[in-house]
């Protein structure tokens, strides 16, 4: 059973935080959910859609952010309470909405969830997505604990349906995907009806409209003067404070612990971070003459307390101010303990040792020769190998030095060694594709070069389709190569418009990207990548055509499918494999790069790992000596 099902108010329960998240939605009574999967946001639809049928609420997988936004604000505009969630690149692409939407307001309550990924863990950049909260004068929370993250949700609805207006609550990896105590509450009934009388449109009185906002996030200051989601710990009239947010409160508080200070340093933790209770920070700080701000990922809440000190500078007087700025603090990158300990430490000028370096240094030393070298690279019988190396050879044989854009998705290890460094850009969804329409249209300035680009199926959806549009109506000159394996498989198998089924498991209707692309007008073709000859081939033929074309290599993620069919076996015969004598330098193990196969240092010869082959047979069909072997061939 669902952790987020259970039905006993008060009994304490291990949680995920996004699960943390869609419970807290649930207590608040949601109807409505919706979401595009992306790292780390994404089993906050998914903790949902498993018991939407249950609690009697909808829940879909979204096409983009932009759409599930919109989709969400409606059943909000019929009195609906409504859910979104989005990794922090979402919140670019429903950005336009949300800047018109915060004008127009709301009826139901309506919560945007955004999953900030600092240190970019699983993202092509590190963002802060506080920053839109100000930016559209939203209010904005900020969970510290698991349980919180609970409080918050459910809280957040309920501000949302007094202000009219959507509320943001921003997580981070290490909130969404760790785990803690989450105090379970009261499972509500529902007993809202939905109903649409009246008019949302955003821009007719611009002036009226953004002034009434204003008022609305002064409500917002007004309710977070006394809210539980503030607190100061410490001594009474501590000197020095430590103003923290989100994970922040966790490091501050080790930090503190392990340098002795619990007597001397105080810490204001602030849950509703825009806009500032500011006379809830006032009061905290008035005894303070020195502070240290600790937050990730941008210096977010650095910069609203120094307009609040310097605006109430006659009341506080003189504080000096560290954390980013300053320099105690990095600017950028996940926050630890760690570094908070060592600012604190610098700052008070008391001594503090982390771990010996030269100690860790040894110990990698040490361990460094038993363990094999890997870099990042495709899972075990990834179709996206056997593309990549359909696309470099293509590209090869046409001899005009042509080369790939890229884009977001597992496609992306296309840019290193495991797509032979074929991605010459990456950048955000359905970039491919718009960077490749302008680089078709060159030839006037004698650039002539063949342009590729990548795309997954999940990401033509959500955002190559304009691209491709465009490519059409300008005749670029562009090759797109849609890599369709049936899923959202970088962030976990959602479905998707092309997957035939929906966020609930039930049969959904299949939108064919080849369909799409004939409709718009361009010619298409379908291809399994790993028969290679034809795909070489077909690849050829298409980047001697002008205009633009599609390629799909459609062939279902290797790790979805050995779920369901037995693994054929691979091995290496011995008296076949030439070792160190391969003409293509040991091909198998280096540039192939599959992780099932070892290159074993005593033989000098190639090997099958039997646990992580997957039995997908194209090393075996790129063996220069027809060495490997698949079983039953």
């Amino acid at each position: 059973m669902s952790v987020i099902k259970i039905d006993r108010p008060g009994q304490s329960v291990l949680m995920m935080g996004n699960e943390a998240i869609a419970r807290g939605a649930i207590e608040a009574g949601v109807d409505f959910s919706s979401a595009y999967p992306g790292t780390p946001s994404s089993e906050i639809l998914e903790s949902l859609a498993r018991v939407a049928e249950h609690f009697g609420l909808y829940a879909e997988w979204s096409v983009n952010e932009m759409v599930s936004l919109e989709a969400a604000a409606a059943a909000s505009l019929t009195g609906l309470r409504a859910i979104v969630a989005m990794k922090q690149n979402g919140v670019n692409v429903c950005s336009d909405f949300l800047m018109t939407v915060n004008l127009s307001g709301t009826k139901g309550g309506l919560v945007i969830v955004a999953c900030d990924d600092p240190s970019a863990i699983s993202s092509p950049n590190e963002q802060d997505s506080r920053n839109f909260a100000k930016f559209a004068d939203l209010p904005l929370l900020e969970p510290a604990t698991f349980n919180e993250a609970r409080e918050m949700t459910k809280y957040a609805f309920e501000l949302s349906e007094r202000l009219g207006l959507p509320c943001i609550i921003r997580s981070v990896t290490r909130i969404s995907h760790s785990r803690g105590n989450v105090e379970l509450g009261e499972l509500p009934e529902r007993k809202r009806s939905p109903s649409f009388e009246g008019v949302s449109i955003a821009g007719a009185f611009v002036a009226l409209q953004h002034a009434a906002l204003h008022q609305k996030l002064e409500q917002a200051r007004e309710d977070f003067e006394n809210s539980k989601f503030n607190w100061y710990v410490g001594p009474e009239g501590a000197k020095f404070i430590i103003v923290t947010s989100g994970t922040g409160w966790f490091y501050s508080r080790e930090a503190v612990a392990a340098l002795g200070l619990d007597s001397e340093v105080g810490i204001l933790k602030i849950g509703t971070t825009w806009p500032l209770p500011e006379k809830f920070i006032i009061d905290h700080l008035k005894p303070a003459n020195e502070l240290l701000i600790v937050e990730e990922v941008d210096d977010f809440l650095e910069q609203n307390i120094k307009v609040l000190l310097a605006e109430q500078a006659k009341t506080l007087g003189p504080i000096e101010v560290y954390g980013a700025k300053s320099g105690h603090l990095p600017a950028c990158g996940e926050m630890n303990q760690d570094k908070v300990a060592k600012a604190l430490a610098t700052i008070k000028g008391v001594e503090y040792s982390g771990r010996d370096e030269a100690y860790a240094q040894r110990a990698r030393e040490l361990v460094q020769p038993y363990l094999s070298p890997r870099i990042p690279t495709f899972c075990a019988g990834c179709p996206h190998r056997a593309s990549m190396w359909a696309i470099k050879s293509a590209l090869k044989l046409d001899g005009r030095d042509g080369f790939v854009t890229g884009d977001i998705g597992c496609y992306s290890m296309g840019a290193g060694p495991a797509g032979y460094f074929q991605l010459k850009t990456i950048h955000c969804m359905g970039s491919g594709i718009g960077l490749a329409t302008g680089f078709g249209k060159l030839g006037q300035f004698d650039f002539n070069r063949p342009v590729v680009a990548v795309c997954g199926d999940s990401t033509f959806y959500h955002a190559a389709i304009p691209g491709l549009i465009n490519a059409r109506f300008n005749n670029s000159n562009v090759l797109m190569v849609v890599l369709d394996n049936a899923g959202t498989a970088m962030t976990g198998f959602q479905p998707h418009p092309g997957s035939g089924i929906d966020a609930l498991g039930e049969p959904a209707p299949v939108v064919d990207i080849e369909g799409i692309c004939r409709a718009i007008g361009v010619p298409v073709k379908v291809r399994d990548p790993f028969e290679l000859d034809e795909a070489i081939e077909e690849l050829c033929d298409l980047l001697q055509e002008d205009g633009p074309k599609v390629m799909v290599f459609r062939r279902r993620c290797h790790l979805a499918e050995t779920k369901e069919r037995p693994q054929k076996k691979v091995f290496v015969d011995p008296d076949k494999c030439i070792g160190d004598e391969c003409g293509c330098a040991r091909f198998c193990s280096r540039v192939f790069n599959c992780p099932g196969i070892i290159w074993d240092p005593t033989t000098k010869k190639a090997r099958i790992d039997e646990i992580v082959c997957t039995g997908c047979g194209v090393c075996a069909y790129l063996c220069p000596q027809g060495a490997i072997v698949i079983e039953g061939n």
